[in-house]
């Protein structure tokens, strides 16, 4: 008798008052019958759920995106009989995912085509000439990226390729997504999971750590954020305070937002997404030398004004911008930089220039309204590292940014978001916020494990969270900061906090590189390089290491000389140094928030 039987049974066992039984009959009756249902019961919890189908959905996320795609995955997975194990790419074992025959994998792109830092591993192992062959896996992949960079979806490309040369089997084509990645996100999965369900047997999942995030069927891994880019949160600017010192050639501030009645619960380690508008006077610059009407219908009931502030990035020139300015300007210089696409030549080309100085630079270069704004990209957030803890302050958002503001082409140029909050917002004015959680930059849970941070400039938003939260969690392990900058006068931030977390033993270790302060210049990686033997030391007791910061230069240094120090102080080759990073990146106890 199948579970429906079984409740529909049970639901017709009832015995009307004239019935023709005694009362002493009815009550064995009813006894006997309610028995029975509750026998009935037990058989339909007993009996077997339907078989699922495990799948594995792999990310490589360096800010997040890729990982709440994958999560959006798994909350749809179980509609198509598919059991789902949410891992980051680093966190399987390169044996085990020849055991997977279901795997979607969702990757960006960060930096000039590189892999996220949770996906550097993965991609080594798979590249490597004793990768496993793949012949029984079937896969799709999403690639998140960004079209201002020339290595678009690089990270995803290079995925996809080499899964197909191991021999496993693509259910869905690739698709790469822009900054706006929600629409054609979903509409991967909507078509990948349905596909990808009609392969392989029902089967215990194969190969799945103790990491992966199981999600039960029926239900969802994580309640979805409320706030998000298409739907910010209004906060107000509850602080704006200017952190550098006289003589600075940096304008670094401190901004709090209110989080009021938002529930917004966030993490040391997590970011802030903050929704900027445009310098309404580069929109009415722009719209006077193109010839508009600011009025004019930009669609959605918008005029092209109000659209350029808000809506669109009028600031830096996109790669079709860039072309479409090049067919009109004749000037064979650029025209030979574009059609060769000649990355260096076009960085170059484009140092300090923003779209209006383009326009500037070819007064013949024109377009209707309609051409105009095809040629532009949508207004996008800006993630900003958190740089405070909820334990010291849960009501409000830190963030530390330096102002971007430069002179070039007989104009001032500023930052599209950092002089919105510096100049724009305003006294107890609000901008759109909303949390981008980094789950792959956080504290160890262990209290007593030591933490070594290497954070110049603004890079030391994220650490002065951790000291606030290792200080109200009453951590008993050891900190250790490397901070610097230009000038110490002028250019050490929070240096009264530090110095009192130093006094109190908060911050066991602080080492400061200020690299003017002296005729030869000075950086954190070599404050590192002398203190080698006690780092060491430190990574052998169990240290997490911890980088923040510029990505392009600083991040590789600092990189560069953690081998090297392991390299030295254990007496290995390089290679053997290399694997000893490897492992910690593995451990989790190598981490980076870098940009």
């Amino acid at each position: 008798m199948g579970a429906q039987n079984h409740k529909l049974f049970a639901n017709t066992l009832f015995f009307p008052e004239e019935a023709p039984f005694s009362p002493d009959q009815k009550a064995w009756l009813n006894g006997y019958f309610a028995g029975l249902n509750s026998r009935l019961a037990q058989m339909d919890e007993a009996a077997p759920a339907q078989a699922l189908k495990p799948v594995h959905i792999l990310y490589g996320s360096q800010t997040g995106n890729a990982e709440s795609v994958a999560e959006e995955v798994a909350e749809n997975a179980s509609q198509y009989g598919l059991a789902p194990h949410v891992m980051a790419l680093d966190d399987i074992e390169i044996a085990d995912l020849k055991k997977m025959e279901r795997v979607l994998i969702c990757v960006s792109t960060y930096g000039e085509g590189e892999m996220p830092d949770n996906a550097q591993l993965f991609w080594d192992a798979i590249l490597s000439q004793t990768a496993p062959r793949l012949e029984k896996t079937h896969y799709a992949v999403l690639a998140l990226g960004d079209t201002s960079y020339d290595e678009f979806c690089q990270a995803g490309k290079l995925i996809d390729l080499r899964l197909e040369q191991l021999g496993a089997y693509r259910i869905a084509d690739r698709i790469d997504c822009d900054v706006d990645y929600e629409d054609k996100a979903q509409e991967w999965f909507s078509s990948a999971l349905p596909e990808i369900s009609k392969f392989g047997k029902e089967a215990p999942a194969a190969g799945v750590p103790e990491a992966s995030k199981d999600v039960p069927v029926g239900e969802t891994k994580s309640k979805r954020a409320k706030w998000n880019r298409k739907n910010p949160y209004t906060s107000v600017l509850a602080t704006n305070r200017l952190l550098s010192g006289e003589g600075s050639a940096k304008e670094i501030r401190h901004y709090e937002f209110a989080l009021g009645d938002s529930e917004i619960e966030y993490e040391a380690g997590d970011a802030l997404g903050v929704m900027p508008v445009n310098n309404p006077e580069l929109a009415d610059a722009t719209i006077k030398r193109l010839g508009f009407d600011p009025d004019a219908d930009a669609g959605d009931g918008k005029s092209l004004r109000d659209a350029l502030i808000t809506d669109y990035e009028i600031c830096m020139p996109s790669r079709d911008f860039l072309t479409a300015v090049a067919a009109q300007a004749d000037d064979s210089r650029l025209s030979h930089i574009v059609d060769n696409n000649d990355k260096e030549a076009i960085d170059d080309y484009l140092w300090s220039k923003d779209q209006l100085d383009l326009l500037n630079l070819y007064p013949v270069v024109t377009w209707d309204l309609q051409q105009y704004l095809d040629l532009l990209k949508p207004l996008q957030h800006r993630a900003y590292s958190i740089s405070s803890s909820p334990k010291a302050d849960p009501d409000h958002i830190h963030l530390t940014v330096a102002s971007v503001r430069y002179d070039s082409h007989g104009r001032q140029h500023g930052g599209v978001c950092s002089t919105f909050m510096a100049d724009r917002i305003g006294d107890q004015g609000t901008a759109g916020i909303f949390l981008s959680p980094n789950k792959a930059f956080r504290l160890p849970s262990d209290l007593d494990a030591p933490v070594i941070m290497v954070g110049p400039g603004t890079g030391i938003a994220p650490f002065r969270a951790f000291l606030q939260d290792r200080e109200a969690a009453g951590a008993k392990g050891r900190n250790w900061l490397f901070f610097g900058d230009q000038k110490r006068k002028a250019d050490f931030i929070y240096e009264q906090e530090m110095l009192d977390w130093h006094d109190k033993g908060v911050l066991t270790k602080l080492d400061l590189a200020f690299s003017r302060d002296q005729e030869e210049k000075i950086y954190v990686q070599q404050r590192m390089k002398e203190n080698g033997p006690e780092l060491f030391k430190w990574l052998e007791e169990g240290a997490y290491f911890y980088v923040c910061g510029d990505a392009t230069r600083m991040a590789k240094d600092v990189d560069a000389a953690l081998l090297k120090i392991i390299e030295k102080e254990a007496g290995i080759n390089d290679d053997a140094a290399w694997d000893y990073v490897g492992k910690m990146k593995k451990d989790k106890r190598y981490l980076r928030d870098v940009y």
